[in-house]
């Protein structure tokens, strides 16, 4: 069966039919999804039950893979991040246990990685458990909001310089939540504004969660502009929703598109099985 490709928004975001990920995939097919990566930044394969080794295998074929950082609750040195609010039992973790408190950061708008001197290339999410309801993970695109800006506000824009930081990130949701050897391991690092993708050249924002500040800008005007850049790009025309089904895997697009996981009743299990692609390059 051919691969298939079908849009799912005017702007962004498609669905990936005739491949079964845990058989390998061709040369053929890997370039005609590569092809479609690149075009629509969000692919969606539906009815892909594999296993962890399966999918770092396909994840590779896109690249090396980063490792988790040490900050992360859940352990660091492994290529496969697990975000589950079940414990080694099995149980459902109380909402206001620090692993849950610091996941919430997940249902900010942002890019992964971005808190990096190279950012991450994708990430593709394997929804090994989800809710019956809820838990949805919303796409933005950052290319498409780009476009719509006029000529003279993307002028204004090119050359400009964010500082991202980690710490700022996860401080909106608690000051306390990271330790002092958590906050120097991820030290702040600066990224274009906007930036190209080295595929296709197509330019876009660069914003999200973890800008913290713009260089050579007064700290409030500058976030005042990160601001109203996220807010722009994340309106609803530029907005991808996607609703989990069970062995559901989607990939995105770091480099032009943000994501933010939505909330789900805490009595339901779910559990997402996430691999990075590492990037190629710093941005600033």
């Amino acid at each position: 069966m051919a691969v298939v490709v079908k849009r799912l928004t005017r702007h962004f975001a498609a669905e990936v039919s005739g491949v079964d990920l845990s058989a390998g995939v061709s040369d053929a097919d890997f370039g005609a999804i590569q092809n479609a990566f690149d075009e629509h930044s969000i692919l969606v394969f539906r009815d892909q039950n594999i296993s962890d080794a399966e999918q770092v295998a396909f994840s590779e074929r896109f690249g090396p893979l980063e490792t988790t950082v040490n900050s992360n609750p859940a352990g660091a040195g492994t290529v496969v991040t697990i975000l589950s609010n079940l414990d080694e039992a099995g149980d459902v973790i109380p909402p206001e246990d620090r692993r849950m408190v610091f996941n919430t950061g997940n249902q900010m708008w942002h890019t992964d990685s971005s808190f990096k001197e190279v950012p991450a290339t994708g990430s593709l999410l394997s929804g090994r458990q989800v809710p019956p309801e809820g838990g949805e993970t919303e796409f933005a695109s950052m290319r498409a909001g780009y476009d719509a800006l006029p000529d003279e506000r993307k002028e204004a824009l090119e050359g400009l310089v964010c500082v991202h930081d980690f710490a700022y990130s996860r401080g909106l949701i608690d000051p306390n939540l990271l330790r002092e050897r958590d906050k120097q391991e991820v030290p702040p690092v600066r990224q274009a504004l906007v930036r190209a993708n080295p595929a296709t050249g197509r330019k876009n924002l660069f914003v999200g969660a973890h800008a913290s500040y713009v260089l050579e800008m007064e700290l409030d005007e500058g976030r005042a502009l990160i601001r109203d850049l996220n807010q722009h790009v994340t309106q609803d025309e530029f907005v991808y929703r996607h609703q989990w089904r069970q062995f559901d895997l989607v990939m995105w697009d770091n480099r032009c598109a943000l994501h933010r996981g939505r909330p789900w009743d805490p009595i339901y299990p779910r559990v997402m099985h996430r691999t990075t692609v590492a990037g190629i390059g710093r941005t600033a």
